[in-house]
């Protein structure tokens, strides 16, 4: 996501300064590869460092003095949290108290933050709202997300920095991460190797194109009058797991390998988002459909596949 927004807001003429540790939770060369589309840009400034440093983000925030913090960082993955919970603890938690605080100390107003769709835990009404409860997370990954949402409302409330969390749901797109699902299923039925599937594909997910994200991001980065606010951004339009690797199968002419497994632990059946919120707010209307996604993504893998085959598969 934070590729795709910096591009955006580069290709606008603005300038963008970027923060990453260029961790290996998976294949640094995809960062890598990022990175280097956005230093052609004159207007881009990069930093390799960590958020969980308090002394060297604050320095680069006093020194670029930026209208605003745009927070993607993040240990992500569900799975992954279940046994590296201290990843979550210094990435997450900790990761985001120092951008707050950096914004408090260098007096910027706005920071705009990456909550998930994953604090809804195993909430059983649908679609997902944002007056819907979510204080029973049942991941860590969940809970270090709900800790966000909770320290940036006291960010607010005692500092008046005008914030939004936005609960991303399921990101695709070009340039993803090769953990995630679009990517592992396309590289693994190209690769004749099995997919894993959960629940026996007794799952569903709001998908929501990178591009449509980037539009809520800015959206939320221009609302005037902003005050303390948590919108849900997501496709609006729940689909199966099986659809979806159906529509995968179908573009590149391949039946998948499939591998059923139970629901893994921390995982949920569904999810679906209410997004009227982030409608009438932020004027937040998702565009790219399911199937013209998956496209868009496999259009580039097909056209990568000579690097993004050889990639090394993310941390489970």
């Amino acid at each position: 996501m934070g590729f795709h927004l910096a591009n955006r807001l580069l290709s606008d003429g603005c300038r963008v300064v970027g923060v990453d540790n260029i961790t290996d939770y998976y294949d640094p060369k995809i960062k890598q590869k990022r990175n280097k589309i956005l230093l052609a840009f004159p207007k881009y400034k990069f930093y390799k460092k960590n958020i969980a440093d308090f002394k060297s983000l604050s320095s680069i925030v006093k020194k670029e003095k930026p209208d605003a913090i745009v927070h993607l960082a993040a240990q992500a993955g569900v799975r992954y949290s279940l046994t590296n919970p201290w990843a979550y603890t210094e990435s997450n938690y900790l990761g985001t108290l120092n951008i707050f605080e950096a914004a408090k100390v260098n007096k910027i107003k706005r920071v705009i933050f990456a909550s998930s769709s994953s604090v809804y835990g195993k909430n059983k009404e649908m679609p997902f709202s944002e007056s819907h409860t979510v204080d029973h997370p049942i991941s860590i990954y969940a809970a270090s997300k709900k800790a966000n949402e909770v320290l940036a409302h006291s960010y607010h409330h005692l500092y008046g920095i005008e914030t939004a969390g936005l609960r991303f749901f399921t990101v695709y797109g070009e340039y993803g991460r090769p953990d995630l699902a679009l990517f592992k299923f396309a590289k693994n039925i190209l690769l004749d190797k099995p997919i894993d599937v959960y629940n026996n594909g007794e799952m569903a997910r709001d998908f929501t194109y990178v591009g449509d994200i980037v539009d809520g991001i800015i959206a939320a980065l221009n609302k005037k009058d902003l005050k303390y606010e948590i919108y849900n951004l997501g496709g609006e339009n729940p689909v199966t797991l099986m659809t979806f690797i159906k529509l995968i199968e179908d573009y590149l002419g391949k039946k998948a390998n499939i591998k059923f497994l139970p629901m893994q632990p921390g995982d949920v059946k569904e999810t679906f988002a209410d997004i009227n919120k982030a409608r009438r707010d932020l004027g937040f209307d998702p565009k790219v459909k399911i199937d013209e996604g998956v496209k868009k993504f496999l259009n580039w893998f097909v056209k990568n596949k000579s690097w993004l085959l050889k990639l090394q598969d993310g941390k489970q």
